[in-house]
């Protein structure tokens, strides 16, 4: 009880203070209708703070699964954004493939499905076949119109290419700007590069300068960009240049591909093989032409 008596005689001063502001708080609060207007606005106004206060705090906290929804969104936005994209890429492609039928090489679209580029001895498998004009012996170039291989094997619906990343691949190529040609081929080393072989020690291959196809060949048309040079070294008997060549087209990375057909192949061919079989001479006939 003594204990009692002692701890309300320390604080009764500061009790009473309150007792007494809360009575003249209470008064003045209900004097007039002016200041109970007063008072209930500054009330409303520091609820109001607390509540934006409260608010601001559960909103900071919320802000981490705020973040993954609209993540989520941008994520799925993006996603409908590259199918129009490719839509409309294919669309330009086709419409603008149409006019070229009178060319001597003819032209279509593919996708490539799939593919390796770690093997010595790599394929890619496009999504166009027999049934959409697709044949053996087609070039393939990217979508950017860099040398990428040609079609080795079809069906109906499917195409199997052998891309320059393949040590069975062999095409031809010219230093551009220059009658300087040589044979393309790749060591199996590195993804990124090809050599061209059989350059002639006049030529003095560039840093930087761009190999080309010659036309030689029947998969591809004529100045196709192959790559750039990095490099060069002259042989043991200094006779000619093997130069390495920084691909143009990133194998590992291709989507779409354009399909380029020579119409003159299947006849440049059978004219070649009917040489052969003459023993490399075709006698011609009384109007010319050739039996």
């Amino acid at each position: 009880m003594r204990k009692l008596f002692e701890f309300i005689r320390s604080v009764y001063v500061a009790v009473l203070f309150v007792m007494l502001e809360a009575a003249a708080i209470h008064f003045y609060a209900h004097s007039t209708a002016y200041t109970q207007a007063r008072l209930l606005t500054r009330s409303s106004r520091l609820a109001g703070d607390a509540h934006s206060l409260i608010g601001g705090v559960g909103r900071y906290f919320s802000l981490a699964s705020e973040n993954r929804r609209l993540v989520e969104r941008v994520a799925a936005l993006e996603e409908r954004l590259a199918a129009y994209s490719e839509a409309e890429k294919a669309q330009l492609l086709d419409s603008y493939l149409e006019g070229e039928q009178d060319a001597k090489y003819r032209m279509t679209t593919a996708s490539v499905v799939a593919g390796s580029v770690n093997r010595t001895q790599n394929l890619l498998t496009l999504n166009r076949g027999f049934r959409d004009g697709v044949t053996v012996g087609m070039g393939v170039l990217s979508a950017t119109g860099a040398m990428v291989g040609y079609v080795v094997d079809c069906s109906e619906r499917y195409a199997v290419a052998m891309p320059v990343l393949n040590t069975q691949f062999r095409s031809s190529g010219r230093l551009a700007g220059t009658d300087y040609f040589g044979s393309i081929s790749w060591d199996g080393r590195d993804a990124g590069r090809v050599q061209l072989t059989d350059i002639s020690k006049y030529a003095e291959p560039a840093a930087g300068q761009e190999v080309v196809t010659t036309g030689f060949s029947q998969y591809f048309p004529e100045d196709v960009l192959i790559g750039w040079v990095e490099s060069a070294e002259l042989n043991e008997t200094n006779t000619a240049y093997t130069v390495s060549v920084r691909l143009a087209a990133e194998v590992s990375r291709l989507r779409d591909v354009v399909l380029v057909g020579n119409r003159d192949r299947e006849e440049v061919g059978d004219l070649q093989e009917q040489v052969r079989q003459n023993g490399g001479v075709i006698a011609p006939d009384r109007n010319g032409n050739n039996n």
